[in-house]
């Protein structure tokens, strides 16, 4: 298979998103899935040798410096990764006419009030990783690259560390858990990201790239909960699906963020309003607890 005649290149192999897109690309054609040995993103100048070495149809950015709390003390990495190798990634595709698709954050935002974010919404980023995610998308949207940005929030998935394993882990060392309640939003499988971003891949293709189609948007699952309420449907998933003995179940306190001190702030208001990206692309996105039963399932085996 010649480099010029790929349909797609994944970046990110080895993360939740990069590894379930990795499947749900498949049916796009030929592509190309790469981890950080293969192009990291921390080096200067490698996503743009990547992207010029394969000309792909389109790229798939699914790396970013995730460490929320560690970016607090290392700033000039996170923004390495987060914003500059983003905006060499954008002007490269700029410049070869290359369809971009790159993951954002509801970090984004202040996350105040109640009411779920639109895309268009004034951002606030109140952490450094929040301030990087959001710098980046400013310069892919100064770039003049064609790109979606798909913004999600409270990844979780069957692999990798996340938030259901770690409960899942806790469930089985602890009889009693703390959790936050004081923050709201959608916790979001990464299958369900992949599947969203290949259908909306497909339509994109299908109408030739269009520019109107371009922009930020908002992909989460719908529905709303706190992480207390995450943590529990988690337990009573594992529980029907056979991944936890009821007698193992721990009980929950329901605790205010003030109660559990981090370096970098979270938004208590997480909540994305995904309207456009139904619209626009005519996905529905899945209820979060529905999603999360699909996650444990896979996880019993």
């Amino acid at each position: 298979m010649s480099e010029a005649a790929l349909d797609y290149l994944i970046l990110g192999a080895n993360g939740q998103v990069g590894r379930e897109l990795a499947r749900a690309m498949q049916p796009f054609g030929r592509g190309l899935v790469l981890g950080r040995q293969e192009c990291d993103l921390a080096e200067p100048g490698a996503v743009a040798a990547t992207v010029s070495r394969h000309a792909p149809g389109v790229v798939i950015n699914a790396t970013a410096y995730t460490a929320v709390d560690r970016a607090e003390s290392e700033p000039a990495l996170a923004r390495r990764i987060n914003t500059e190798a983003v905006a060499e990634l954008a002007a490269v595709c700029a410049e070869r006419d290359i369809p971009l698709v790159h993951y954002s954050t509801d970090y984004v935002f202040a996350g105040e009030g109640d009411k779920a974010y639109r895309p268009d919404d004034a951002t606030a980023p109140v952490s450094v990783y929040g301030r990087t995610k959001r710098e980046g998308e400013q310069a892919i949207m100064k770039s003049g690259a064609k790109a979606l940005v798909l913004r999600t929030s409270w990844v979780y998935a069957a692999h990798g560390h996340n938030f259901v394993k770690t409960m899942l882990r806790l469930a089985n060392e602890r009889d009693q858990l703390r959790i936050i309640a004081d923050q709201i939003g959608a916790p979001t499988w990464a299958a369900t990201i992949a599947d969203v971003t290949a259908l909306a891949l497909h339509g994109w293709r299908r109408a030739g790239w269009s520019e109107q189609m371009a922009g930020i948007y908002h992909l989460t699952a719908s529905g709303e909960t706190s992480w207390h309420g995450f943590a529990e449907a988690i337990f009573e998933e594992a529980i029907a699906h056979g991944l936890l003995d009821p007698a193992r179940r721990p009980t929950t306190e329901a605790i205010a963020s003030s109660d559990y001190p981090q370096p970098a702030p979270r938004p208590h208001n997480s909540r994305l309003d995904t309207a456009s990206l139904s619209s626009t692309f005519g996905v529905v996105l899945p209820p979060w607890r529905e999603a999360l039963s699909h996650c444990i399932r896979a996880l019993a085996g």
